[in-house]
């Protein structure tokens, strides 16, 4: 269990307390996952609130752990403050922190409408401090999102056996989802993408009635989930036989992403990372062509702390078991585009490549 201490050691005073509300962080520090429920963290004890859909499961998932479980018999959010109240009392708080990432202005409303005598903190310190925890994984969370890469490879390996000119993107995303999930897998980590000859030249372009036909690419980004961790990949097949400016463009796009896997490694810049692939890309001519960051964090969401990108305002520096996307991509309007998606594990002095398709051009 990801425990809770790193936000009660972060607490100024023993009169203050933080409020975590969102579905992620909660399943997070708690690993116990539900629609509904609040972690209240003090100084000196947890707490987990939810409702009588989940009390007794909460009651046995979460025996022997920090955290006390209270049941919010619920009516117009009276059953919430009593216990809030509570609690807040019990530990005489007088300050909470809220996640201004993720609480709605609504939440925050009510909350301070329930406790005007309260002050709560909607600065970014708590949601920063839970994403900082959350971006550095655990032996254990590296293992669940190599365990959704296998069934995502796997899947997709499968489907590179059935695909055939004729066959509809939305066809090829459906039938994808179904291996992934026949192979184990939760859930797909996302809407899976399956984009054909123009439509490819569209980052984040959805399936659509299209059919594949020969002499194009076909872009596909897809992932799956287990345990709650994702994992997220992006392949970029040929029917038939590519022209030579095709070739040419998976080649440079293959270069780029072989570039930056060899440059990961400890206290490297996100923007440095970034740089590195445009700078190859540069090379051979299609660098303008290059329209998104290079990656992103993976794990209890698909796109996480930290952003590898050149525009980022956060230069975040590489750490040590980070599990990050390296993909970059060339898309060339009214035209095709190629993109090649990889997941890395940082080290010390390189990284660890998750996805173990290969990366050469694969034929249909």
């Amino acid at each position: 269990m990801n425990s809770a201490n790193f936000i009660s050691e972060s607490l100024f005073d023993s009169n203050q307390a933080a409020l975590v509300t969102s579905p992620v962080n909660r399943f997070y520090i708690t690993e116990f996952k539900s629609s509904y429920g609040i972690v209240v963290v003090t100084k000196t004890r947890y707490y987990f609130l939810t409702d009588a859909r989940y009390h007794e499961k909460a009651l046995k998932s979460l025996e022997g752990s920090p955290y006390k479980v209270i049941l919010i018999d619920d009516l117009n959010n009276q059953g919430l403050k009593k216990q809030l109240e509570y609690i807040f009392i019990k530990h005489n708080i007088d300050s909470v922190l809220v996640e201004s990432h993720t609480m709605t202005i609504s939440g925050l409303e009510m909350y301070k409408k329930m406790f005007p005598q309260i002050e709560f903190d909607k600065s970014a310190r708590l949601s920063d401090l839970i994403e900082k925890k959350r971006a550095v994984k655990t032996p254990g969370e590296i293992s669940k999102i190599e365990s959704a890469q296998r069934i995502a490879e796997r899947a997709f390996g499968k489907l590179t056996s059935k695909l055939k000119a004729g066959m509809t993107e939305k066809q090829v995303a459906a039938i994808l989802n179904y291996y992934m999930l026949e192979l184990g897998a939760d859930s797909p980590a996302f809407d899976t993408i399956v984009a054909s000859g123009k439509n490819s030249s569209v980052p984040h372009a959805t399936p659509s009635d299209k059919t594949l036909e020969q002499g194009e690419f076909v872009l596909i980004d897809f992932g799956a989930v287990v345990d709650g961790y994702h994992s997220d990949m992006t392949r970029t097949v040929v029917m038939g036989r590519p022209t030579e400016t095709m070739k040419r463009v998976y080649d440079a796009v293959w270069s780029a992403s072989t570039d930056a896997l060899k440059a990961i490694r400890v206290d490297i810049t996100g923007n440095l990372l970034d740089s590195v692939a445009r700078s190859t890309l540069e090379a051979w001519g299609y660098e303008s062509y290059f329209k998104h960051s290079l990656g992103h964090g993976t794990g209890l969401e698909v796109h996480e702390k930290p952003s590898l990108s050149i525009k980022s305002k956060n230069n975040v520096t590489l750490r040590e078991n980070m599990v990050i996307t390296i993909e970059p991509g060339v898309y060339i309007p009214g035209k095709f585009g190629v993109r090649i998606e990889d997941m890395a594990v940082v080290t010390k002095n390189g990284c660890i490549n998750l996805t173990k398709t290969p990366k050469t051009l694969i034929y249909i």
